[in-house]
């Protein structure tokens, strides 16, 4: 054994600081700064202290009390940063295992009890220290006196602080600190209360009058100057009060000068007032609290400068033996004096010696106060004319006890005069004797002493002339009886001794004289009783000696009142004023004590009284005699052994056969059964409190087996009855606690005698379960002295006797206290903690003493199966409590442990007996499952999870105890083999508790208990054929457990490795992988949304996660409840980050699976038990809400009609009306609101280090409001700290997919609508518009230019071609999340000529909704129509429209590209339009244009004619044939049927975006910006102002470039850096232009979709589609990027996108419903990459034509209408700021009503006008009757003679049903949906 050198207490120091260093940083950094100081702090003490220690130079005292500090420290720290408590003994930590359990547990709870409750202080000090006395005018030498003064009863209750004061009021003696500072000490809790007050009384030495001249008087005399007051309660507070200052008042008048401070403390104003110098007095003061020793210990520096001690008068409340007091207390109160002669009263003074009894004076025995040195002479203070003055002064007479015998005080007083000579003359005086002629002092009380007159110039000296005269009235001296002359002046005072050696009591001195009076010894005997405690104590032996003195002269006479005599003083002893003088009776029996034959009357007189007990009928002196039998005893023995001494050991005999006697007396009293509370009860439950300590007593003259024997049968005489008087019941079990606390029981031998008499005792009180704490604390002391591996023979004894009696018993208990509801009070909580503990701590005691042997006869015992199954399940419930969080305090790590230990051992043991008597045909599944239920439990403790320890814990705990999870999991693995076919009980009720085990970090657990998942599996595959039990169970607790915080990566791949190996060989394999595949995918997903829900704030990545996890729990598991579960989790998120729009298409996922039924549902979540209906209802009002608050209206009134429907089915008109009232105002919303359109980025998240559901995926993210690309780049990176920002839009390689890292790829898409009827009608205001260009889309795109070829330097145009990439989502936005999964990308090549085409679409539809809306009066700023028609035609002159000419209508490319024929016919055909469109723009503009814009018109108009002359028109006449134009209010319109169908809507429909991240330059395409330079590629994604607020702010920046800009340019796309614009690509400064250049927000952009080209059915779905042209691209008219929104039908459940249903068939919320398009027909794809093939659409439509009339409508588009100043300057110039316009759009609405009408080709009418009956869903038609602009007549437009036929007016009723909502095009196969109906959530 290696035993430490060093001291234990440095050892834990070393250790302790280690630890504590790391956390000490770890404060720092979470910055909790005050304790880190405060540690600090600690630290650095307790390293000084470490030092002091190591040195080794501390004396033994001094060394304990570093030991002291440091441990006080080191716990004090350990609390504070929640580490365990460590046991202590003697400042040393205990080792467990060296101490009983029980010990171990009175340890803790010690020093648990001290930091929780720390025992208040019974004794207070009162610290007080004199500054100064602040005042005006002062110039004499002052007094000052402090004294306590209670209120209440009108005293003083402390002696006096007396300090001198020099002139300038500052103490007399600063040097001395004791005479400036003192502690008032002894003050006990009940007087710190507010009635007790501080009282400062200040003497003036000086003059008789204030005012009186100096050199009137050369005596000084001391007079009143004022008084100051304060209570102690102000100090109670904080303790201290440093530099008070107390005001200090004067009386009115002098005569109430005695009572000034009760004046003050009553506050009768009128008998004071402050004194007139207004003096201040400075003092400092401290309340100390507990021993005077102790604080002389923690406050060295105060006592060792000094301070003075001032005592509380008289005794303290506890007399200490040994002290020495002699102090008689002279109050001088006041006096009656004539005026002898004189006119005016006297000024009275008096004077007091102290007179020996020979006649001279004693020197310095009168004490002013403490402070002040003692004198031998007194000056009281002098009152101004005042015959009847009161002066209550106290003094201190400290004289020796040998002096007080004879002496005298005497008392002179003089007149003092206040004349030159200031003389003092004496006119009488007092005295009073100390000590009476029969030794009694002077009694305690006020005296009126005589005033004997006499003449100045008498002589007292001679003390023998006056002492004869009578000294008080109504008293006469001895036997002087003359009668005195009657006088009317008299003296008061008021004495009170403290003494310990003298007394006033007469009685008493009779009984210590008894020699002198034989004849009065029986009276004196008698009134022993009636004498104080007080005088008795102090003469203690003198008593005692006298009693036994008396006994030994006449025992026969008085034996039995002496007997009562020392019964009445042992008695007296148990007093708590007195109990410190049991020591000093002890002393006298063990020294002085000499009655060596007083044990024969003692032991006769006490069997006398016990053998009479049961015949009494008041037993009041019996009670006394049995309380004091412990000393009674004591003298016995003691007696006795004397006797043996003198006599060598004579009558042995005789004395034992006496004492036998005496306790066969006593056996017989307590065998005597009484009921109830009788006297006789009371007799038994006195004898029986004080019988344990007479044992110690008899081991003094008896063997330790006779005293055994003795006590066992008077013990065991006891009745058994517990039906008797409780508080019998109570007091006999305190004694069986005293007895095992006694030292007889400490002896092995006497132990064993007496332990079965105690058992069995304890047993009773347990069964009836009475006394519990009492037994507690039995069963705890029984147990300390069975310490651990005591191999004993007498403690393998006892344990056999303990387990017999009481095991039992002790379960039984244990289960019963801790299944009682604990008390509602702390106390008595605390008490139920403290017996449960104690009980627990017994029987782990037990256990952990209990051997193989103990174990073995244990179970032997049980006679039947029953029992042992009844014993079995105990134990494991109660094993169960223990391991309880709450059973220990959190920081009892130690006794955890401890307990640990103790519980795996013993179910080590159990386990056999289990398996061999509970298997096979014995099999009882309670018993097998309580054992693993135990087991379970027993490792998921929190207290043995090793990874949370430090590392130093953690290794103490695996050297002490290895780790306890692995052995205990090997032993359930052993276990479940032992069960065999009996395993399938436990399917699937283990696997939930098993998985939870499996979960815990350590690696050995994991591989030991991972493999019984396989064996269930196998065994569930053999009864059912599957294992789905298995499944379902495992998937639920997962869910549980992991949200719990449990279970980690190296879990998921340990599960799945471990199980996958072990069904290799299976025949059941395939299905196994399934399984395990599932549940390895979930803990995927369960850990990543694990790690999103530990960031704060509601994010994406919170967000997705949920979704994903929701995904899965119902599209692979099928889990209904999980999956609302997490419905509601995700609406939660959704309203925590205010997305109420996905917080409403979240909820709805519930509502869809519930029917408006009157089913009950049961309570679930936040919902009460109610009707199917009900929820239904609550739902739909809920979501109804959201969409109002997301400003989706148009969904919500989708949402009110339903319910509405519903109120109306059952006539609920009150309900309804509301809801109508609601759809009302959601309309009026859609009108009134503006509404933000959202930008879309689109993400790619690659690398391994993602999240698994993010991990190499993309998706399209709808941004928030005023979101832009670098807001929403920063918000991911700030998501994604670790991030790496990708700088191209190209599609990554593998490398970055497998890579450790993770690397975020972002740039902007733009939103294609699905549906595009709404978008194409005029008429319809942009309020109802804007909803469906972001709503519902599915479908998203980007383009990249490229350059095929050779590139033309003169033109680019030649060889720019378009890549455009559409992203489909697998659940259109906005939905349940603000991002959704790209499903499937299509890329498409676009030609340079169908590149043009499409430009030159969008611009002309964007001049058409210019002109449209100047016509309309929507604009009141004619500057946007301004600026496009001078980009257009500037552009055009300088080279615009020509550069197309010159690339495609040249002959060498028509011959080269014989294909491109129809395309190149199209884009003639645009450019004429395009010319007619300018001519009639340049004719509105001339109507509206302001007089300061006309020259610039008028450039204009001739700018249009050169433009014209170079395209080749003369007139348009020879143009209609090709292009008939028709145009709504009069404009002209080309119509769109007559082009050629070889486009794919496909290859140029996709609207392209910006790049990721790009720099903040907006690269607004105007013709500057298109130079030569751009013909490096540029790439695809653009910047775009969302709003056409925004757009109107613009200041457009004129150009005149001409049209030699292309749009290739470098194809540099950053993702770092932050950018105001969508994405733009990296050019050149110059080619830098911000987005003021636009002068209309994409989304409110007109499109020519009105004329739709027919498109083939796999194309169909992009014909729509066309949005605003992807910047770059060949437009060399294009001044910047725009775009178009459309929308899409959107899934409400969250299949994934693969579940989009018909309304009608579903009643689900797809989208809101739009009128039907009309049938389109498209050319076929051009150089599709990757295309998804579709499903045919409709049939098409081929060289279909419809006619339009123009119609006035006026269009309220609030976004358009604008006077801002800003627009004063031009467009650009060229086609360039005619950027493309999606065609999707429109701002009209045709109709019929016009007179006009345009020739047209043969048409067919039918289809279209069948399709175009139905109106806008959310839209009020307001129609307003403009009168149409005439063209002018130089873009007349000939009449033919047969008009086409005009389209039905569309009809303004709302369809009755759903069908008309737009669904998405594509069907895609989805997987099955959930159920519809709920079960009961």
């Amino acid at each position: 054994m290696v035993i430490p050198t060093e001291d234990s207490v440095i050892t834990e120091m070393t250790s302790t600081l280690r630890d504590w260093g790391t956390m000490w940083k770890q404060l720092y950094v979470r910055n909790e700064g005050d304790l880190f100081h405060r540690l600090w702090h600690i630290m650095n003490e307790i390293l000084d202290l470490r030092r002091q220690v190591l040195v080794g130079h501390l004396t033994h005292d001094r060394m304990k009390d570093v030991k002291r500090h440091i441990t006080a420290r080191l716990d004090w720290g350990n609390e504070q940063l929640g580490l365990d408590l460590v046991p202590r003994k003697e400042y040393a930590m205990v080792d467990p295992d060296e101490i009983s359990i029980t010990e171990l547990y009175r340890l803790m709870e010690h020093r648990h009890r001290k930091k929780d409750t720390p025992i208040p202080a019974s004794n207070h000090h009162l610290f007080v220290q004199m500054k100064s006395l602040m005042c005006s005018n002062l110039g004499e030498e002052l007094e000052v006196i402090f004294s306590l003064f209670d209120s209440k009863e009108n005293r003083p209750i402390s002696e006096r602080f007396f300090l001198r004061l020099n002139r300038n009021g500052l103490p007399k003696c600063p040097e001395k600190p004791e005479r400036h500072c003192s502690l008032f000490v002894d003050l006990s809790s009940s007087e710190l209360r507010k009635d007790i007050y501080i009282t400062v009384h200040i003497i003036r030495i000086g003059r008789m009058g204030a005012g009186e001249k100096k050199n009137a008087c050369n005596v000084q005399y001391r007079r009143p100057f004022g008084c100051a007051v304060l209570s102690i309660a102000d100090l109670l507070a904080g303790d201290s009060k440093d530099d008070l200052i107390l005001k200090v008042y004067m009386c009115n008048t002098e005569s109430d000068w005695y009572q000034i401070h009760e004046n003050i403390i009553k506050k009768l104003n009128v008998r004071y007032n402050l004194t007139g110098s207004n003096a201040g007095l400075a003092v400092s003061l401290q309340l100390f609290h507990g021993d005077i020793e102790q604080i002389r210990r923690d406050y060295t520096s105060m006592f060792t400068h000094g301070v003075s001690i001032t005592r509380k008068l008289g005794f303290s409340n506890i007399i200490m033996p040994g002290e020495m007091r002699n102090d008689l207390y002279i109050t001088i109160e006041r006096g009656e004096f004539e005026k002898g002669g004189k006119s005016v009263a006297r000024n009275v003074e008096v004077m007091m010696h102290i007179v020996d009894s020979g006649g001279q004076i004693l020197k310095d025995f009168i004490s002013f106060g403490s402070g002040e040195p003692p004198a031998s002479k007194f000056h009281s203070f002098v009152l101004y004319h005042n015959n009847s003055p009161r002066w209550a002064e106290l003094l201190k007479l400290p004289i020796p006890v040998d002096k007080f015998r004879g002496a005298h005080i005497r008392f002179e007083f003089r007149h003092c005069s206040t004349k030159e000579k200031g003389e003092k003359k004496l006119f009488g005086f007092s005295f009073v004797p100390l000590m009476q002629e029969n030794g009694r002092t002077l009694p305690d009380g006020t005296h009126e002493l005589i005033v004997h007159k006499c003449e100045e110039n008498t002589n007292l000296q001679d003390s023998s002339r006056y002492l004869k005269l009578p000294f008080s009235k109504g008293i006469l001296l001895g036997n002087n009886h003359q009668a005195i002359k009657t006088t009317k002046e008299s003296f008061w005072i008021t004495s009170f001794l403290c003494s310990t050696k003298l007394t006033q009591n007469g009685d008493m001195l009779d009984l210590l004289k008894w020699r002198a009076h034989p004849d009065k010894i029986a009276g004196c005997l008698t009134k022993l009783k009636e004498i104080d405690g007080s005088e008795i104590v102090k003469f203690l032996q003198d008593t005692l000696d006298t009693l036994f003195g008396i006994l030994d002269e006449n025992s026969q006479k008085y034996g039995s009142k002496v007997f009562d005599s020392l019964v009445h003083i042992i008695n007296l002893l148990q007093d708590s004023k007195f109990h410190h003088f049991k020591p000093v009776m002890d002393t006298y029996i063990e020294s002085h004590f000499a009655g060596a034959l007083a044990y024969r009357d003692l032991i006769k007189v006490l069997k006398w009284h016990v053998d009479r007990v049961t015949d009494m009928e008041i037993q009041e002196h019996i009670h006394e005699v049995l309380k004091a039998q412990e000393y009674i005893f004591k003298y016995i023995v003691q007696s006795r052994r004397l006797f043996s001494l003198a006599t060598g050991g004579q009558n042995e005999e005789e004395f034992r056969c006496c004492i036998q006697e005496l306790l066969m007396s006593i056996r017989f009293f307590l065998s005597q059964e009484s009921k109830g509370a009788s006297a006789l009860s009371q007799s038994q439950a006195v004898f029986l409190c004080s019988f344990p300590a007479v044992y110690s007593e008899l081991l003094k003259l008896f063997d330790v087996r006779e005293v055994a024997n003795l006590v066992h049968d008077t013990l065991g005489s006891l009745p058994t009855i517990m039906h008797v008087d409780e508080s019998l019941q109570a007091v006999k079990l305190q004694c069986i606690g005293k007895t095992v606390e006694s030292q007889l029981y400490t002896n092995p031998d006497s132990r064993y005698i007496l332990l079965p008499v105690v058992l069995h005792h304890l047993h009773m009180h347990l069964q009836e379960q009475k006394d519990l704490t009492m037994c507690a604390r039995i069963l705890s002391n029984i147990f300390c002295f069975i310490k651990k591996n005591s191999s004993e023979k007498s403690v393998l004894e006892e344990i056999d006797v303990i387990v017999n009696s009481l095991l039992d018993i002790l379960l039984r208990t244990i289960l019963e206290i801790t299944s009682r509801p604990q008390p509602s009070g702390s106390a008595m909580r605390l008490q139920f903690q403290d017996v449960t503990g104690e009980f627990v701590s017994c029987l782990l005691s037990l256990l952990r003493q209990m051997t193989d042997r103990h174990y073995q006869q244990l179970l032997d015992r049980f006679n039947t199966k029953d029992e042992l199954r009844d014993f079995l399940l105990q134990i494991f419930t109660v094993f169960r409590i223990l391991i309880r969080p709450e059973m220990f305090p959190k920081d009892w790590t130690v006794m955890r442990l401890v307990a640990n230990n103790v519980i795996i051992t013993t179910v080590l043991y159990l386990s056999d007996a289990l398996r061999k008597n509970f298997l096979n045909e014995n099999f009882d599944y309670k018993i097998w499952d309580s054992y693993f239920y135990l087991a379970v439990i027993f490792i998921n403790q929190l207290c043995l999870q090793l990874e949370m320890f430090t590392p130093s814990k953690k290794k103490k705990v695996l050297e002490k105890y290895g780790d306890m999870r692995v052995t205990m999991g090997c032993e359930i693995f052993s276990m479940w083999q032992n069960l065999g076919e009996h395993k399938l009980h436990f399917i699937p009720a283990l696997i939930g508790p098993f998985l939870e085990v499996t979960l815990i970090p350590q690696p050995d657990l994991r591989n030991v208990m991972i493999p019984i998942f396989h064996d269930m599996m196998d065994w569930e595959q053999r009864r059912s054929g599957n294992f789905k039990q298995v499944e379902a169970k495992l998937i639920d607790k997962l869910d549980s457990l992991m949200s719990e915080g449990k279970g980690d990566e190296t879990y998921r791949e340990l599960f799945n490795s471990i199980l996958l190996k072990k069904i290799e060989r299976e025949t059941w394999r395939e299905s196994g992988v399934s399984l395990i595949a599932t549940v390895t995918r979930l803990m995927e997903r369960l850990l990543d949304y694990r790690d999103c829900m530990k960031i704060g704030e509601v994010d994406g990545k919170k967000i997705g996660c949920t979704v994903s996890l929701l995904n899965f729990y119902k599209t692979e598991l099928n889990k209904e409840e999980m999956y609302i579960r997490y419905i509601h989790k995700l609406y939660d998120l959704h309203l925590k980050a205010q997305n109420f729009t996905e917080a409403a298409y979240t909820l709805l996922l519930y509502d869809e699976l519930l029917e408006w039924s009157d089913r009950p549902l049961r309570e679930f979540l936040n919902y009460p038990m109610q009707t199917e209906w009900q929820r239904k209802e609550y739902l739909h009002l809920t979501i109804i809400q959201n969409f109002d608050r997301g400003k989706c209206w148009e969904n919500g009134i989708i949402l009110c009609r339903k319910i509405a429907e519903q109120y109306e089915s059952y006539y609920d008109y009150r309900n309804l009306s509301k809801m109508r009232m609601m759809e009302a105002s959601l309309y009026d919303k859609i009108m009134d609101q503006q509404r933000l359109e959202p930008e879309f980025f689109r993400v790619g998240f690659y690398g391994k280090k993602f999240p698994f559901f993010l991990r190499n995926k993309e998706f399209v993210c709808r941004g928030h409001d005023y979101e832009r690309l670098e807001a929403f780049q920063q918000r991911m990176l700030n998501e994604f700290p670790h991030a790496i920002a990708m700088q191209h839009a190209n599609q990554p390689d593998e490398t970055i997919f497998q890579a450790e890292a993770q690397y975020l790829q972002i740039y902007a898409v733009t939103p294609i609508p699905e549906s595009q009827e709404v978008l194409q009608r005029e008429g319809i205001p942009d309020n109802i518009k804007s909803f469906y260009k972001v709503n519902h889309i599915w479908r998203f795109r980007y383009d990249r230019p490229f350059h095929k070829g050779t590139k033309d330097k003169e033109n680019e145009f030649k060889s720019l071609w378009v890549e455009r990439t559409s992203l489909i989502l697998v659940q259109s936005l906005p939905g349940i999340s603000r991002w959704f999964e790209v499903e499937k990308r299509e890329v498409v090549e676009m030609s340079p000529l169908e590149n043009a085409i499409e430009v030159l679409e969008n611009k002309n539809q964007q001049l058409r909704t210019l002109i449209s809306q100047c016509q309309t009066r929507q604009m009141q700023n004619i500057n946007p129509l301004t600026m496009c028609l001078n980009g257009v035609i500037d552009a055009a002159v300088n080279g615009g429209v020509a550069r197309y000419q010159e690339a495609f209508f040249v002959k060498e490319y028509i011959l080269n590209h014989p294909e491109d024929g129809e395309k190149i016919t199209r884009l003639r055909e645009l450019m004429l339009e395009q010319a007619q469109i300018l001519e009639f723009g340049l004719a509105v503009h001339e109507k509206f244009v302001p007089q300061d814009m006309r020259p610039l018109h008028k450039k204009l108009v001739d700018q249009f004619f050169v433009m014209k002359s170079s395209l080749g028109i003369q007139e348009f006449s020879a143009c209609v044939q090709a292009s008939p134009v028709h145009f709504p209010n009069g404009s002209p319109r080309v119509c769109r049927n007559s082009a050629p169908a070889s486009m794919s809507p496909d290859g140029a429909r996709v609207i392209p975006r910006r790049s990721p991240l790009s720099y903040p330059a907006v690269n607004r395409y105007s013709s500057s910006s298109l130079s030569s330079q751009a013909s490096a590629e540029v790439s695809n994604i653009t910047g775009q102002s969302e709003s056409s607020d925004e757009v109107f702010n613009m200041q457009p920046s004129p150009s005149t470039s001409s049209l030699s800009s292309t749009h290739s340019a470098s194809p540099n796309v950053t993702s770092s850096a932050p950018s105001s614009a969508r994405a733009s690509p990296l050019l050149s400064d110059k080619h830098k232009h911000s987005r003021e250049n636009s002068c209309l927000s994409p989304r409110e952009r007109p499109c020519s979709a009105i004329y739709p080209i027919p498109a083939e059915p796999s194309q169909r779905m992009l014909f729509n589609h066309i949005g605003d042209g992807a910047l770059p691209r060949s437009d060399p008219n294009l001044s910047g990027p725009e775009k178009a929104v459309n929308t899409t039908p959107s899934s409400w459940s969250l299949d994934s996108g693969k579940e989009a249903r018909n309304m009608s068939e579903s009643g689900k919320l797809m989208s809101p419903p739009v009128p039907p398009r009309p049938t389109q027909t498209a050319s076929p794809a051009r150089h599709v990459a990757s295309v998804s093939p579709s499903p045919a659409g409709r049939s098409p439509m081929k060289g279909s034509m419809q006619s339009f009339t123009p119609s006035p409508v006026e269009c309220h588009s609030s976004g358009l209408i604008s006077n801002s100043p800003v627009l004063s300057g031009s467009y650009s110039s060229g086609i360039s700021s005619l950027s493309r316009c999606s065609t999707s759009e429109t701002s009209g609405f045709e109709s019929q009503g016009s007179e006009q009408t345009i020739p047209n080709y043969s048409v067919s009418e039918e289809p279209m006008r069948k399709e175009s009956k139905t109106p806008p869903p959310y839209s009020v038609y307001e129609r307003t009757l403009r009168r149409p602009v005439p063209l002018p007549h130089s873009l007349s437009i000939p009449v033919t003679s047969d008009p086409p036929a005009l389209p039905p007016k569309p009809l303004l009723a709302r369809p009755n049903n759903l069908e008309n909502s737009s669904r998405r095009t594509e069907q895609v196969p989805r997987p099955r949906p959930l159920p519809r109906k709920v079960s009961q959530l």
